[in-house]
């Protein structure tokens, strides 16, 4: 689905990011988790095309991906941003419409699917988003992102500074999103909340990645409990 080769950034003369190799595959979960400063979020915006790369490749279903990010929008690639940035004056429903735009405008059908999903965002469909809470916020942000139906979707911080319950609804969502075949590509400061529900992982330090493998195994591997999970 997903396929990044030596992957290089940089903000002016400074690379931040220095051969980034990841892959994901169709149906997966696969995680990104590292410190704040990692790199995580400027990967994702590589991917959806915000960032532009000073080196390396992306392919996305088999395909170069170097398309304008409204664009890769297009093709199927969706991305839910860190600090959800919603449309705060607007109505929760016009958030979520203009989340079809890349359609010409998502359909009555996409709608009422977010609704399914999150019913609270049913409820208030006609408030501002602004006067919704923080995991609310989230939903709608993570619904917004549904609204282009993406084949793989970039999710960024989606759990910050929730409380623990709510995290636990966010990541439940997640997993449905993958039962609904939806493939994900999750950025993550909540290393174990991550691992728990993905496929696959990726540790980022500086810049770089410094371990990958089966999410099982990274839990159980000290270095990342010690480093991570605080075990």
């Amino acid at each position: 689905m997903l396929k990044v080769e030596n992957l290089t950034t940089r903000y002016g003369r400074i690379e931040v990011l220095h051969g980034i190799d990841l892959d994901v595959a169709e149906g997966e979960i696969v995680s990104v988790i590292g410190a704040n400063g990692a790199g995580k979020t400027t990967l994702l915006r590589c991917l959806s095309g915000v960032q532009p790369l000073s080196g390396g490749s992306i392919r996305f279903r088999g395909e170069p991906l170097t398309a304008a990010p409204h664009k890769r929008t297009g093709l199927g690639l969706g991305h839910s941003p860190e600090g959800r940035q919603i449309f705060t004056n607007l109505s929760v429903e016009e958030n979520l419409r203009l989340g079809g735009y890349s359609r010409k405008g998502a359909t009555r059908e996409d709608i009422a699917e977010a609704y399914e999903m999150f019913p609270i965002l049913g409820e208030k469909r006609h408030l501002p988003a602004g006067g919704l809470s923080g995991g609310q916020q989230q939903m709608l942000a993570i619904g917004r992102a549904l609204m282009s139906r993406p084949a793989c979707l970039l999710l960024d911080e989606p759990s910050m500074g929730l409380a623990p319950l709510l995290q636990k609804q966010i990541f439940d969502t997640v997993e449905e999103l993958k039962a609904r075949g939806v493939t994900v590509l999750l950025v993550e400061q909540n290393a174990y909340g991550a691992l728990k529900i993905s496929d696959r992982g990726y540790v980022m330090e500086t810049g770089r990645i410094t371990m990958s493998g089966p999410s099982a195994e990274l839990v159980a591997d000290p270095r990342i409990r010690e480093a991570y999970l605080g075990v």
